[in-house]
């Protein structure tokens, strides 16, 4: 008995079209993902002793704050 696996390898347009529309769904969702963890991203890279940002306000380090104080 001799069976050909080539018909099961076969894309017709649909199948290659839905495979291009994953791909570039993938990429736009990665995108948006960096896009919206960006600040915690460089936090991260950053390391400590940094300026970091909580909930869009700036928190300030001790020697910032104490320079703030002085002007």
């Amino acid at each position: 008995m001799h069976i050909k696996l080539i018909p099961l390898l076969y894309l017709d347009p649909g199948s290659g079209s839905m495979i291009l529309q994953i791909v570039i769904a993938a990429a736009l969702g990665g995108a948006y993902a960096v896009k919206v963890y960006w600040k915690k991203i460089k936090r991260l890279f950053r390391g400590k002793g940094a300026d970091e940002e909580v909930d869009g306000t700036a928190v300030l380090t001790e020697d910032q704050q104490q320079e703030n104080d002085v002007r």
